[in-house]
This record gives structure tokens, C-alpha cells and sequence, in this order.
């Protein structure tokens, strides 16, 4: 959408008349921060639901455990009356793991303040990045048709860092995931993906600080 403003900006020739009146740098961020705010807010309505979704889930849970101890608490005492009875009315009573509670302990121990902060710096700031590109990718070419070739080489480095995903959930603290969290064009997909693990402040801390600087240069 940035380079499609770009080159439209550029065709109509608006951009000769705006950019008399405001800098090069003020025209691309507010083209960035506009397109970017749109994105923010769809995320933030994501969040929302999701601890919407969590805390109904939870609750839900908490309801559950709470009949399953008067049960158990019932079936005990059946079971001090009428052993025999009380085994062949419910066989199975114990058998099968809580995997539903094993999944909610693991959602309850994500620090979620945390996760969100780091979301959103790496969201807002590599997609400022990524933005930022594209929008030199607008202002180098005259038609959407031309910048084909220029594309491929900028989404090259998400592809790479999907595709790394898988590897460095199962080695976090490897280099290959250090490394990939400290390159800019990377680090806000896979920076992500390690802090859940526990990443050193120090790491985080010069990913973002590379990361900021990548953008200003870009």
C-alpha cells in the first residue's frame, strides 16, 4: 500500500507539490504512520479478543475443577460406603490426563505484558522498516509493473525467517537464532518467537537498538 502511494503520488505528480511545503522525511512517515495505524488497530482488536477468549476459557476451567473436587469428594465418600459399587459405576475415574489444564497452566505462565510490549516495538518498528523499503522500491520505478523485480529481494528475508521458525523453537538460544534475532530485516519475526523462551535483556535491548537504527537508515 506505501509503494502503491508512492508510485500514484509520483504518476499524478502530487508528490511535486507537497514536497515544496514538507520534507522528504516528513512526506514518507506520514505515508508510513498512516498505512501503519490502519494495521495497529486490526492487532489491538486481536489482543482484546484473545484475553477476552482467555479469561472466558479460564473461568470455564475454573468452573469445571471446582464440580470435578465435589465429585471426587462425593465419589470417595461412595467409595468408603460401597467400594465394589463405587468402581463399577466409574471405572475410568482417574485414568485419562487433564490435558485441558495442562494447555491453561501453559497459557497462564506467558507473561503476557511482556509479550505485548515487545509485539508491539517489533511490529510498529519493522514494519516502519519494511515500509520504508517499499517506499523506496515507489520512488525508484514509474509503474506498479516494474517493481516486481525489486520486491522478491525485500521479502526474502521473511521467508527466511519463517522458514527458520521451526529450528530455532527447538534451539533458542543457538547462534543461528541469535544471530537471526539480531539482524534487523529478521530480528521482529524471530525476536519474537525466542522471547517466550527467555532471551538476556542485553540481547533484546541491541536488537531493538539495531533494529531503530536500521530503519533511520533505510
Amino acid at each position: 500500500q506505501v509503494m502503491r502511494g508512492v508510485i500514484e503520488e509520483k504518476t499524478s505528480r502530487v508528490v511535486e507539490v507537497i514536497i515544496s511545503s514538507v520534507k522528504p522525511f516528513q512526506l514518507m512517515m506520514g505515508k508510513i504512520v498512516g498505512v501503519g495505524l490502519v494495521g495497529l488497530t486490526q492487532f489491538l482488536l486481536w489482543v482484546v479478543l484473545t484475553f477476552g477468549i482467555v479469561t472466558v476459557a479460564t473461568t470455564t476451567m475454573n468452573t469445571g475443577s471446582m464440580k470435578k473436587t465435589a465429585k471426587e469428594q462425593i465419589m470417595k465418600q461412595n467409595q468408603a460406603i460401597a467400594p465394589d459399587a463405587s468402581d463399577a459405576v466409574h471405572p475410568e475415574q482417574g485414568a485419562s490426563p487433564d490435558d485441558m489444564g495442562d494447555v491453561m497452566q501453559a497459557i497462564n505462565s506467558i507473561d503476557f505484558p511482556v509479550m505485548i510490549g515487545s509485539f508491539l516495538f517489533f511490529f510498529l518498528v519493522g514494519y516502519l522498516m519494511y515500509a520504508a523499503l517499499f517506499a523506496a522500491i515507489g520512488g525508484a520505478v514509474d509503474s506498479e509493473a516494474d517493481t516486481q523485480q525489486f520486491m522478491f529481494p525485500i521479502t526474502i528475508p521473511l521467508i527466511l525467517a519463517i522458514i527458520m521458525a521451526q529450528y530455532i523453537i527447538r534451539e533458542p538460544d543457538g547462534a543461528a537464532a541469535f544471530w537471526f534475532s539480531i539482524f534487523p530485516l529478521t530480528s521482529p519475526v524471530v525476536m519474537m518467537i525466542r522471547i517466550p523462551f527467555g532471551v538476556p535483556y542485553l540481547q533484546v535491548i541491541l536488537s531493538m537498538v539495531l533494529l531503530l537504527l536500521g530503519f533511520l537508515g533505510t
